[in-house]
């Protein structure tokens, strides 16, 4: 499991060099593995996000003094890090990323499709936007786990 640590000391592996044999072309062992433990860790941080930012959406439905512009901020941040995600999964898959489950590249690109659909219906949700993306959240939370367990990582 990846703690928060590593992801935050994850510049330090990479470097300018680094970045620099990315545009030609040569990936390092080192720094594929890095990307790899940075995708799963972050798996983690979309699912919680998402799911919080769901259960958040849900309880302001019922509970007014919770709308607030921050579960706005929060939940942004919750599916932008959908995105990041699948970005990272791309990266790997095109740095020659082998033996990656198809259902669970489907579960990345479904969360976006999802997240695209919650930002599309907003103005039309009306009285029910807390509703659309409490489930949506939820939702997407519900693609990520789906998404692991397909992908035969450990949890």
């Amino acid at each position: 499991m990846i703690s928060l640590a590593d992801v935050i000391s994850l510049a330090d592996v990479i470097s300018l060099a680094d970045v620099i044999s990315l545009v030609r072309g040569g990936w390092q062992p080192e720094l594929l593995a890095s990307v790899a433990s940075l995708h799963q860790g972050w798996a983690w941080m979309m699912i919680v996000g998402n799911g919080l930012a769901g259960l958040w959406s849900l309880s302001a439905l019922r509970w007014p003094s919770l709308r607030t512009s921050a579960l706005w901020w929060f939940t942004a941040f919750a599916q932008v890090s959908v995105f990041i995600q699948v970005g990272l999964g791309t990266t790997m898959l095109s740095a020659g990323g082998q033996g990656v489950n198809r259902f669970h590249m489907f579960y990345g690109f479904v969360a976006i499709v999802a997240v695209s659909i919650i930002y599309a219906y907003r103005s039309q949700a009306g009285r029910h936007l807390y509703l659309l993306y409490g489930l949506g959240g939820l939702f997407i939370m519900g693609l990520g786990i789906r998404a692991i367990l397909v992908g035969g990582a450990p949890l």
